[in-house]
Order: C-alpha cells, then sequence, then structure tokens
C-alpha cells in the first residue's frame, strides 16, 4: 500500500516562501485599492491643459515646444485604437503595482528580509496620493516605473554588467523623454557609478544608451521648431525661479535682457510666474516660449549674481515637502487628501472638443459614484505619509548610503535628485514629491544589515 508524505521544505526555503506570501497578500489589498478607485471615479481624472495636450499629441505626435516630451504620448498612443481614457487609467493602476513589485524584487535580491522588502513598497501600493495619481491622464506614473526600472536593472547584481548599464540608460533617458527632470537624473546616475568604480565599459554603455535617445528626439525637435533642443521651456521654467529673489540692481542684465526683470507683479509661487499675465516675461511680444533662450540667460545671471538668495529658496521651498500638514503650493492646489464627492464638468475649450473626437468620444467630466468614492474619501485620511515621515525615510537612506555605498548609495542619490532638482528649476509640488518615495523607501530598505550582494531570491 502506497503512502503519500510530505517531504518539508528547508527551512530557507520556507521562509522565503512566507516572505512571497506576505507581499502577494499586500498586492492583492493594493489592487483591489485600484479596482475601488476605477468603480469610485469615472472615466478618469483629466487635467486642464496637460491632459489634453498629452491626448492630442498622442493622436499627433510630434515634439513639443512646451513642458510635454514625447515619452508619455506615446504609451497614449499605443492605447489609441481603444479610445478610452479609462483603459488609460487601468493601465496606470497596473504600472503602480508592477513598480511596487520591481522594489520588492529588488530587495530580495539583495537579501533584504520578506518583511523588509514587502514593507519598502507599502507607501506607493496605499498611499492615496498614489491611486490618485495613476488615476489621472499625466506622465507621472510612467515616470516613476521607468525610474525604478532603471535602478533595478542596476542594481539586479553586485556589479552591472555592460549590457545591463546600457538597459538602464535606455530606461533613464525614456524617462527624460517623459519628464525632463530625469536629464540631470541620468548624469547623476553616471556620477554615482563612476564614485562606485564599477569600470569604463559599463559607464560608456550608460551613457551611451541614455545620451542617443535624446539625440535623436532632440534632432527630431530640431527639424520642427528650428533649433536642437529637448525642450522649448527650460528657460522659462528657471526664470521663473529666479523671480522669487531676482534683485537687477545686483544682476545689471544687458540691455538685451533687462525686460525680464521683476516689475512689480507678485505671486504666491515660483511657477505661477509662468502664467501670470502681469509678469514681465509674459508682457513680452509673442508667446512665453518664444523667449526661452532670454528667459534662460536672464535665470542664469540671476543665479550667478545672487547664489545664496538661490540657494535660499531652494531649500525653503523643499522643506514644505516635510509639514505634518500639507501646505498648499500655490495657494490654488489641494495638496493632499483630494478625493471628494461631486461632479466636475470640463471646461468648454477648442482642444478638448478636438480630443474627444479624435481619441476618446466618451471624454466627460469626473464623477464620483457611491458607495466606492464614500470608502476613499474616508481611507485617504489615514492612508497619507506625512512629511516628517518622508524625512526619516530619507535620512535612513543616507545612513545605509554611508554605511554601505556600493549598495545604498545609487538609490538615495537618486531619491535626493528627484526631491531637490524640480524645486532647483522650477518651484515645489507636492505632485512632484510622490516620485521620490518610492526611491528612497528602496534606499532606506537597504539599511538592513541582511542586504549584501547575496540572492534571496
Amino acid at each position: 500500500m502506497l503512502t503519500a508524505t510530505r517531504v518539508p521544505l528547508p527551512a530557507p526555503l520556507r521562509r522565503r516562501a512566507a516572505g512571497h506570501r506576505v507581499f502577494a497578500v499586500l498586492l492583492v489589498l493594493a489592487a483591489a485599492l485600484r479596482v475601488l478607485t476605477m468603480l469610485g471615479y469615472r472615466p478618469a481624472t483629466l487635467y486642464w491643459y496637460d491632459s489634453f495636450t498629452y491626448l492630442d499629441t498622442a493622436v499627433h505626435p510630434a515634439p513639443s515646444a512646451t513642458f510635454h516630451p514625447i515619452g508619455y504620448p506615446l504609451l497614449l498612443r499605443a492605447l489609441l485604437p481603444f479610445h478610452s481614457v479609462e483603459l488609460i487609467a487601468a493601465v496606470q493602476h497596473t504600472i503602480g503595482l508592477a513598480t511596487g513589485t520591481l522594489l520588492y524584487a529588488v530587495l530580495r535580491r539583495r537579501s533584504a528580509p520578506g518583511w523588509v522588502a514587502a514593507l519598502a513598497p507599502v507607501p506607493l501600493l496605499f498611499d492615496a496620493s498614489f491611486l490618485r495619481l495613476e488615476h489621472g491622464v499625466l506622465s507621472d506614473t510612467q515616470f516613476i516605473f521607468l525610474v525604478v526600472a532603471g535602478l533595478a536593472v542596476l542594481m539586479w547584481s553586485p556589479k552591472p554588467s555592460t549590457r545591463a548599464a546600457a538597459g538602464a540608460g535606455l530606461l533613464f533617458a525614456a524617462a527624460a523623454l517623459t519628464r525632463t527632470i530625469a536629464l540631470p537624473l541620468l548624469l547623476l546616475v553616471v556620477l554615482v557609478l563612476a564614485v562606485q568604480r564599477v569600470g569604463w565599459r559599463r559607464l560608456a554603455a550608460l551613457a551611451l544608451a541614455g545620451t542617443l535617445p535624446l539625440l535623436g528626439y532632440a534632432g527630431w525637435y530640431a527639424a520642427h521648431h528650428g533649433r536642437f533642443a529637448i525642450s522649448g521651456a527650460d528657460g522659462v521654467a528657471l526664470w521663473a525661479r529666479t523671480m522669487t529673489f531676482a534683485d537687477c540692481a545686483r544682476i545689471q542684465p544687458p540691455p538685451g535682457l533687462a525686460p525680464l526683470c521683476p516689475n512689480g507683479t507678485t505671486v504666491d509661487a515660483a511657477s505661477e510666474y509662468v502664467w501670470a499675465p502681469g509678469a514681465s516675461l509674459n508682457r513680452l511680444p509673442g508667446d512665453r516660449f518664444t523667449h526661452n533662450d532670454e528667459a534662460r540667460a536672464f535665470a542664469i545671471a540671476a543665479i550667478l549674481a545672487q547664489p545664496l538668495d538661490y540657494l535660499a529658496d531652494v531649500v525653503r521651498d523643499t522643506a514644505i515637502a516635510f509639514s505634518w500638514t500639507p501646505i498648499p503650493h500655490p495657494q490654488r492646489v489641494t495638496p493632499a487628501f483630494g478625493f471628494r464627492g461631486g461632479h466636475w464638468e470640463l471646461p468648454a475649450q477648442p482642444l478638448i472638443d478636438k480630443v474627444k473626437r479624435e481619441y476618446d468620444p466618451d471624454i466627460r467630466g469626473l464623477s464620483s459614484v457611491s458607495p466606492y468614492a464614500d470608502v476613499l474619501i474616508a481611507y485617504q485620511y489615514a492612508a497619507y505619509l506625512r512629511g516628517p515621515v518622508l524625512g526619516l525615510i530619507l535620512l535612513l537612506g543616507a545612513f545605509a548610503a554611508i554605511r554601505r555605498p556600493r549598495v545604498a548609495l545609487l538609490p538615495w542619490a537618486v531619491a535626493m535628485g528627484l526631491l531637490v532638482g524640480p524645486v532647483a528649476v522650477l518651484d515645489f509640488d507636492h505632485r512632484y514629491v510622490l516620485p521620490v518615495i518610492p526611491v528612497a523607501c528602496l534606499a532606506a530598505a537597504l539599511a538592513h544589515p541582511r542586504c549584501g550582494i547575496r540572492s534571496q531570491m
């Protein structure tokens, strides 16, 4: 008579399986929250004018002369045959889950215990701000995934191969073509890897793979706009940054740049100068972006003349990220707890009518649906990463970077670049802080003593 017997798994395998089960449960719960978001807010969150510019570019691909490069519209174009902004939201919720899975996989690969690896993606998977972000037609979710994927490729092995370095370069280039703040991020990654002495072949592969797509896009941009560039708004953004401190008596700009001096117009945040009708840039003839080169030249002159004032403003605005109660900046925004009940009509704009005809005929204003929205409205007050907690996560990441720089320096440096970079080139925005969180959690998790080079997958 045959008797069925169970052969117990070795203890290390049992521990690994238990760790995977914890993350699997978290992933299922996070997926349920995203289904709840899809049911509670229909069809998707559409922002004027960003969402409709992205959708229009998806139908008519061309390099934008303003703030929006081509990366995100290419994703929207891939989904164009379905003519559904609800599908865009569903795909982005899936990308959010995939990003959390990448964080978990990298940490397990670097020997993190199961509970540590499962804890690191929790803010990304459960913070209500990420649910709202993924539900909007915005580039941020794709950007976060590309940055985390680039880090995952570089960190998968103790020393990345030349092929992995090239793959990471392509991912960071794609991130830069999704949001231009990743342009300095690519340089930062190269510098960190150089400090870690990964070898010139890997550095060359990373730099080359990261640069070639950007050069190709810049050539395409030149064919459309007559100059070799990635963006036509970098100078305008940096000019707006300087309007909070610029003193032309100290700058002494040449006559051609003097009209860009502050003219007495005052707004409540640096980024508002881009759009303020009374700001000096917007009182010049033509569109504001036609003066991008002059705006950049003025901004550089202002920063060189007043470096301490510039640094003080960057530090002051960056510190907003660490407030316990979210501070509206600019004052017109809702920095957190944005799930509400109601219906929000779209503005009457020709571009919206065009996008409805060409991308999705069912585009309409956002509506909350009970009881699903009611659950999310209550949930968001508990599921929000407070500023001081983010500060502690960054400090723990700094400790890990100092203790084992070959393991944790790269994600911590990228997290700090994502935190300070947008403020340095334009302004603080709570939305711009969200990409910092998963990368900072990755660095912080590497502070655990077991995190090293040995694989636990």
